[in-house]
C-alpha cells in the first residue's frame, strides 16, 4: 500500500509512508469536528474527532491507473498473489490543467479542543439506514449454529471460526487458544482444546538472519475438556455474541440441550467450562505425566488438581460445584482422565508460567469466578482520554477475577489499575507477554494529540500556520495542479469500493491542499466541484456495485457477490472483509470535503453516517449495526477478516489501513 495507517479508536487514524523516519517529513494532521463531518443525532453525543497524520509527499503520488469498469478485484484467501495485479499501469500525466473559475469559498473554522465529555460511546444514529440502500434479508454466509439474539451479530471478532467453515479452526483469547476438536483423528475427542505456546516452543526461520518468520505450533493440544457423552453427533452452537465475548456450547446432538458451555472473553485467566450434567473427561495429545489431587481445598466446594504434561508444562484444574460435590478423576491412560460421576458446576484450567511459583496462589484465590462479557466506557478531558473495561462475572460473586493484559494495556494503566498487576506472565503468539491482573475492571489513560488539525503541524511549532517552506509550497503547487486535472470521474467510478475509495480520498486531499495550503481557491473549487460530482454517484447508490443493507448479519455490503456469486469479489466486501478501510477512504474523503464545505457534509450526513455505523458503531443503542465491527478494543487495532474461516485466526493484513 502507499502508506502506513493505524486506526487507534473507532474514528482515529495515523498515516505514514512505508519508509517514514521521524523528522524527515512535514507532517499534516487532520482533525474533523462533527459539524464538519457528521452531526450526531443523540443530544448527549460528545465531540468525536478523526486524527490523521499525513505526509507532504502524499500529494505527489498519483493513483494507480484507472482500471476498466469490467475488471475484477479479488483476494486470494489461500495466501497467493492477488488476481489480477493491484497495480496495473501508471496514469499518464495530463498535458493540460484545469481552467480556474470564479468562486466563493467558505472559510474553515478553527475550534478549541478543551471539552470534557461523559461516556464517549454514544450512538452516531439510531434510525434505519437510508432508503437509498436496498434491504435484503438474505446473505451468502449461513449463521451456522448461532442462536437467535436481539443484538446484531458480530462478523469480524476473534471467535468467528466457531460459526464459519467446519467450526473447528482455532480462536485466540490470549494467552490461550481454543478450538473444537470435532473428532480429530489424533485426539479422538469431541471436546474443546486449550493450547498455550511458550516462547521456547516457537519455531523460527533458519534460512536467514534475522528470521523472516516464526511459527506457533498449534497442533499439540495441551488440555481438552469434554464429556463422555459427546460423540460423533456432537453439535456446536454459539450464543450471546458481543464485541468482546461469546458463549460456545457443545450438545450431544442438535436437538439436545447444551452439555458444556464455554464462556470466552479475551484475556481470560482461566479457560472455563460450565457443565450441565455431563461426565467430565480431560484429554491431551501431549500426554499426561502425572495428576495430583490436593487434599486441602483452596475454598469451600472447590476441588483442585495439578496436571503435569510430558512437555514439562504444569496446569492447574479447579472444579466448583454449588452442591459441594467433590469431583474425582480416574487415570484411564496417559491421554485420558475421566470423572467418576456426572457433574453440574464449573471446571477451570490455567497454565502455570515456567519457573513461577507465585501463580498457583493467585489462581487459588481467583478460582470459581469467570468473566462473561465486558462493558466499555470512555471519557475525554481536554487532551487526556480514558477507557475502562468493566468485566461482567459469573460464578462466585465474592471472588475477584484474574485476567491477562497485553503490554499496551499495562503501559497505559491508571495508577489504581497498576496496583493490581502481578508477576505472572504467559507468552502470546504475536503480542509479547501477557500479564495477569487481579481486578474486576481496568482503566487505561491515553494522551490525545488534540492540537493536530488538517493543516501541517510540527511539535516544535504547534501554533505556526505557515509551517511549510516556500520551496515546499512551490513544489506541492506544481504537482497539485497536475493531479487535480486528472480524470476524476473515471478514476473513482470503479467496481471496487476499495479502489474507488482510495481515489476519492486522494482527490479530496489534493483539493484540501489547494485551498488550505496553497490558497488557490479558484482551482480548488474546480476540483471540489468535480469531487462532489464523483462522490454523488456513490451517495445516490448508483455506482457499479451498489450497497445493500442486509438484515441477516446487519450491515451494508457490496452487491457484487450477490450478482456474481464470487465471494472474493472486491476483496470479500460482501463477506465483511476490509470494511474499515474500504469505507474508511470514503469517510476520510467526506471529512476533507466537509472541512471545506460544511453544508455538503450536512446534506450528505446520512450516507456517510451509515458507513461509520457499519465499521465503528460505538453504541448498542444503535440496533442496526454491531458495536465496533472491525476495531478490537482488547488488541487495540482492527481486524480485516470477515466471514471467512481462518485457520490462523483473524488478520489485519495491512497496518497502513488499520
Amino acid at each position: 500500500m502507499d502508506s502506513h495507517m493505524s486506526f487507534t479508536s473507532h474514528l482515529t487514524a495515523r498515516l505514514l509512508p512505508n519508509d517514514y523516519q521521524e523528522g524527515d517529513y512535514d507532517l499534516i494532521g487532520l482533525t474533523v469536528l462533527p459539524e464538519y463531518l457528521i452531526p450526531i443525532t443523540s443530544v448527549t453525543a460528545p465531540e468525536v474527532s478523526i486524527l490523521i497524520k499525513m505526509i507532504d509527499c502524499l500529494w505527489n503520488t498519483t493513483m494507480s491507473a484507472p482500471v476498466k469498469a469490467d475488471s475484477e478485484y479479488k483476494r486470494d484467501f489461500n495466501g497467493l498473489n492477488t488476481k489480477p495485479s493491484l497495480i496495473l499501469t501508471s496514469n499518464p500525466i495530463p498535458s493540460t490543467t484545469l481552467e480556474p473559475m470564479t468562486v466563493i469559498m467558505q472559510k474553515t473554522k478553527i475550534h478549541s479542543r478543551t471539552s470534557v465529555s461523559q461516556n464517549i460511546f454514544q450512538p452516531v444514529a439510531t434510525s434505519a439506514p437510508p432508503s437509498v440502500f436496498t434491504t435484503r434479508s438474505d446473505h451468502p454466509v449461513d449463521r451456522k449454529g448461532i442462536k437467535p439474539q436481539k443484538d446484531p451479530l458480530q462478523t469480524n471478532k476473534f471467535y468467528a471460526n466457531f460459526f464459519l467453515g467446519n467450526q473447528n479452526a482455532s480462536s485466540w483469547t490470549h494467552p490461550y487458544s481454543v478450538a473444537w476438536v470435532k473428532g480429530d483423528a489424533k485426539a479422538k475427542s469431541w471436546g474443546m482444546s486449550i493450547t498455550h505456546i511458550d516462547a521456547d516452543k516457537k519455531v523460527f526461520d533458519q534460512s536467514t538472519n534475522p528470521p523472516r518468520y516464526f511459527i506457533n505450533p498449534i497442533s499439540n493440544l495441551s488440555i481438552i475438556i469434554s464429556s463422555s457423552e459427546l460423540g460423533s453427533s456432537t453439535y456446536l452452537s454459539t450464543d450471546t455474541l458481543t464485541s468482546t465475548s461469546v458463549n460456545v456450547n457443545l450438545h450431544p446432538n442438535s436437538s439436545a440441550p447444551a452439555q458444556i458451555t464455554f464462556p470466552l472473553v479475551q484475556g481470560m485467566g482461566f479457560v472455563t467450562a460450565l457443565f450441565h450434567g455431563g461426565t467430565p473427561i480431560l484429554q491431551s495429545t501431549i500426554f499426561f505425566r502425572n495428576i495430583t489431587k490436593y487434599l486441602t481445598a483452596p475454598k469451600p466446594g472447590v476441588s483442585k488438581y495439578k496436571i503435569t504434561l510430558e512437555d514439562n508444562a504444569i496446569w492447574f484444574l479447579y472444579a466448583y460445584s454449588p452442591s459441594s460435590a467433590n469431583l474425582e478423576f480416574q487415570f484411564v491412560s496417559n491421554q485420558l482422565l475421566q470423572a467418576t460421576f456426572k457433574f453440574n458446576g464449573i471446571l477451570q484450567v490455567a497454565k502455570n508460567p515456567p519457573s513461577n511459583f507465585l501463580a498457583e496462589k493467585i489462581y487459588d484465590t481467583a478460582c470459581g469466578t469467570y468473566a462473561t462479557s465486558v462493558t466499555l466506557v470512555g471519557s475525554v478531558n481536554s487532551d487526556s482520554g480514558s477507557y475502562t473495561f468493566s468485566y461482567i462475572k459469573g460464578g462466585l460473586s465474592n471472588t475477584t477475577l484474574v485476567m491477562f493484559a497485553l503490554p499496551h494495556h499495562v503501559a497505559s494503566f491508571s495508577l489504581d489499575t497498576s496496583k493490581k498487576i502481578t508477576d505472572i506472565q504467559l507468552e502470546t503468539t504475536t503480542k509479547g507477554k501477557a500479564t495477569a491482573i487481579v481486578a474486576d475492571s481496568w482503566t487505561m489513560i491515553e494522551h490525545l494529540p488534540t492540537i493536530i488539525g488538517f493543516r501541517p503541524w510540527n511539535p516544535q511549532f504547534p501554533n505556526d500556520k505557515k509551517i511549510l517552506s516556500a520551496n515546499t509550497v512551490n513544489s506541492i503547487r506544481k504537482v497539485a495542479n497536475v493531479e487535480i486535472s486528472q480524470d476524476m470521474a473515471n478514476q473513482t467510478n470503479l467496481n471496487s469500493f476499495y479502489f474507488s475509495g482510495k481515489a476519492l480520498a486522494k482527490f479530496a486531499s489534493v483539493v484540501y491542499t489547494l485551498k488550505e495550503l496553497l490558497d488557490d481557491e479558484c482551482v480548488a473549487q474546480v476540483g471540489l466541484s468535480k469531487l462532489k460530482s464523483s462522490f454523488a454517484l456513490f451517495i445516490s447508490n448508483k455506482n457499479q456495485s451498489p450497497l445493500f443493507y442486509e438484515t441477516a448479519w446487519k450491515g451494508v455490503v457490496s452487491s457484487a457477490t450477490y450478482s456474481t456469486g464470487d465471494k472474493e469479489r472486491d476483496f470479500g466486501n460482501t463477506y465483511y472483509n476490509d470494511h474499515h478501510f474500504h469505507f474508511g477512504y470514503f469517510i476520510l474523503a467526506a471529512a476533507l470535503i466537509g472541512s471545506i464545505d460544511p453544508n455538503w457534509a450536512q446534506a450528505n450526513k446520512d450516507y456517510i453516517n451509515t458507513l461509520v455505523r457499519d465499521i465503528a458503531n460505538p453504541s448498542s443503542a444503535d440496533t442496526y449495526f454491531p458495536v465496533s465491527r472491525c476495531f478490537d478494543w482488547y488488541h487495540g487495532h482492527s481486524w480485516a477478516s470477515g466471514l471467512f474461516e481462518s485457520s490462523n485466526g483473524k488478520d489485519q493484513e495491512s497496518s497502513s489501513e488499520d
